[in-house]
């Protein structure tokens, strides 16, 4: 949550320079230049005028969340453009006669935000192939998170991807959090829960609560509570982990922590540190451990567990920003792959998206683990 919080500082102070910058750029259009004539102010009023109307229009057809996303993204491409151009100008000794650096930076950003769409609302397939050297056997995961039910589909959308899924006949599923949001209602939930339970799998489906599961605000905003969640759950046959610890076919462990949430946001809660629960474990077993913010790896390796799956960071979401959630300290990692003294760590960006209607830099995805013994 402080990552967001840290990233929407940021948006709404780039939102008062982009309006300001923009407001400039878009007084430089021929149309907007005959409409004001000799006046400077004139113009100035247009091109304010021209970058109300964007937003409101963006406002209405999609959010004000994405709005600001547009807005911020299209002042970035007018400032690439008008460098490029003024660079270019100098080096010919030209001066401007027309404005098309400012129409070039509408197409790029056009572009640019219609593949983050593209990006976003599609799902794709991620794959991983993962070495140990525990006599564990073969052992195929699925593993999805952050659907944020109702974002990019409902909860009969749901199914598609179950289907998908259950073509790779997977050993086990597991659901690394925010399965749900606080804009979630409850006949999606309830849908998408149903939709869990047409997996199929050989030991089951395992469930760890992300940050946004148990709602933020008072039950009655979405319809439920985080007990009608948990049990629509598991009346479709899925298994709620929070600081507990299975152990399948007598050959792996899957450990599900509560959220990280519970200690940073004062939900009067707390939860076990990573030696805790893989305490007593047999260590010729491998262990699957599942925690929704990837943000205690160093923890996580000093326990010895083999594999760490997270989501929560959407695969940093877009650039520029991608990254600014390890560089605020709110998370290890942001996304894919790595491995830290004998541990595995993987973080997806996510089946879905958190009300942002872009991706770039990654895509939406679920993910196929292959562990080979």
């Amino acid at each position: 949550m402080g990552m967001w919080i840290a990233i929407l500082i940021v948006a709404i102070a780039m939102l008062g320079v982009g309006v300001a910058y923009m407001t400039v750029c878009f007084s430089r259009f021929s149309l907007i230049k005959k409409l004001a004539g000799d006046s400077k102010a004139k113009g100035r009023i247009f091109g304010l005028l021209c970058v109300v109307v964007l937003g409101a229009a963006l406002c209405l057809t999609m959010s004000l969340v994405n709005a600001v996303i547009v807005i911020v993204n299209l002042m970035l491409f007018f400032i690439i453009a008008n460098i490029i151009a003024f660079a270019v100008r100098k080096a010919l000794k030209k001066e401007r006669r027309l404005y098309i650096e400012g129409a070039l930076a509408l197409i790029a950003c056009g572009v640019y935000l219609c593949v983050g769409y593209y990006l976003a609302n599609g799902v794709w397939e991620k794959n991983y192939t993962l070495k140990t050297s525990k006599s564990t056997g073969d052992i195929r995961i699925i593993q999805l998170a952050d659907s944020h039910i109702g974002t990019t589909f409902d909860g009969e959308g749901l199914n598609k991807y179950i289907d998908e899924m259950n073509e790779k006949h997977p050993d086990a599923v597991v659901i690394t959090g925010d399965f749900v949001d606080d804009g979630t209602m409850k006949q999606d939930m309830v849908d998408a829960c149903k939709a869990l339970g047409r997996l199929e799998t050989k030991y089951g489906v395992y469930f760890c609560y992300g940050n946004h599961d148990k709602g933020y605000y008072s039950n009655e905003r979405r319809g439920y509570s985080k007990d009608d969640l948990e049990a629509e759950l598991e009346k479709n046959g899925v298994t709620v982990l929070e600081d507990e610890t299975v152990l399948l076919d007598n050959r792996f462990y899957i450990i599900g922590r509560a959220d990280k949430s519970e200690e940073l946001e004062n939900r009067n809660g707390s939860r076990k540190s990573i030696s805790e629960l893989m305490q007593g474990l047999e260590s010729d077993k491998y262990t699957v451990v599942l925690d929704h913010q990837p943000n205690d790896y160093t923890a996580e390796a000093e326990a010895g567990a083999d594999l760490v799956l997270s989501g929560h960071t959407h695969g940093g979401q877009m650039l520029p920003i991608n990254r600014i959630g390890e560089l605020i300290g709110a998370n290890d990692f942001t996304y894919g792959y790595k491995r830290i003294n004998g541990t595995d760590f993987i973080v997806t960006s996510g089946i879905s998206d958190w009300e942002i209607a872009f991706k770039t830099g990654c895509r939406s995805e679920y993910v196929v683990i292959d562990i080979k013994a």
